[in-house]
């Protein structure tokens, strides 16, 4: 009887998804978007962060319409008060919405601008690949007729890639620490949208990075509407309490129109690599 032929290291998907294993899929994802961009010739991402749980003018609209048509058709006062509070907070959202709209519009602008420039020298929207904020980045750059890159990541929730990604950019990472470790590695610019734990997280390592010199170079950082960050993070405070330095603001800018973002992003990107 003749022995099946054994299946190399390389080809063995048992052993490559397995504990053992860990450190060559951690290279995969290292070394797979290294050759991808190196292939289609990428090398500038201009990166957005926002929620996933933002969502467009439309679908709020949406949303509001069936809550309210609820409440309309709800006899029971219990439910009544649980859909009275759904819908008050809904509204609350509303300032969420207008910038899912801006980031469109942002990345539109963006990648409009970096199409007038020669092909070396381009800027690529560049979002973490899901719904809400990330959707927005992409839809915009797609409405320029640009390239749209997503670094989606998989969750057992939440997160599917979304339909505005250029198909052969749309990445899947697995490791957290890689998939940022490319935003912060290719990005030559971040725009920071309200968003929850996840864009904190981001925000915050990325502003450690440059904080720390461990990313020397300039990368100018858009933290946009001002509301939305003065409520969330006292940034004196931490001055106050001797947290951080009075030059460590200076990392960041705020920006609340798409135009005045978008200003921002050129003049600092056009002085920093002499378009």
């Amino acid at each position: 009887m003749q022995n099946s032929k054994p299946i190399k290291a390389y080809d063995n998907k048992e052993f490559l998804h397995s504990r053992d294993a860990r450190i060559i899929r951690i290279l995969a994802e290292y070394l797979y978007p290294e050759q991808h961009f190196k292939k289609h010739k990428i090398k500038k991402l201009i990166i957005f962060f926002g929620s996933a749980r933002s969502m467009s003018l439309n679908e709020w609209q949406k949303k509001l319409h069936l809550l309210e048509n609820e409440l309309t058709n709800t006899v029971d006062n219990d439910q009544r008060i649980i859909l009275k509070e759904k819908i008050r907070l809904h509204k609350m959202r509303k300032l969420i919405t207008n910038d899912y709209e801006d980031a469109v519009e942002l990345s539109r602008l963006i990648t409009q601008w970096s199409l007038t420039l020669p092909k070396k020298d381009r800027f690529h929207v560049c979002s973490g690949g899901g719904p809400g904020m990330m959707e927005a980045a992409n839809k915009g750059a797609k409405l320029a007729g640009g390239l749209s890159i997503g670094f989606n990541i998989s969750l057992p929730f939440e997160q599917d890639s979304n339909l505005f990604i250029t198909p052969e950019h749309n990445f899947e990472f697995h490791y957290f620490f890689m998939r940022k470790f490319w935003f912060v590695y290719k990005g030559q610019a971040l725009i920071v949208f309200p968003g929850g734990f996840g864009t904190l997280d981001e925000l915050m390592e990325i502003l450690t990075l440059r904080q720390t010199q461990k990313v020397s170079r300039p990368i100018p950082i858009i933290l946009y509407s001002r509301e939305f960050w003065n409520n969330l993070i006292n940034f004196q405070y931490l001055i106050d309490m001797g947290m951080i330095s009075s030059n460590d603001i200076n990392l960041f800018l705020y920006a609340d129109k798409p135009n005045e973002a978008f200003e921002i992003i050129k003049n600092q990107l056009s002085e920093i690599h002499k378009l």
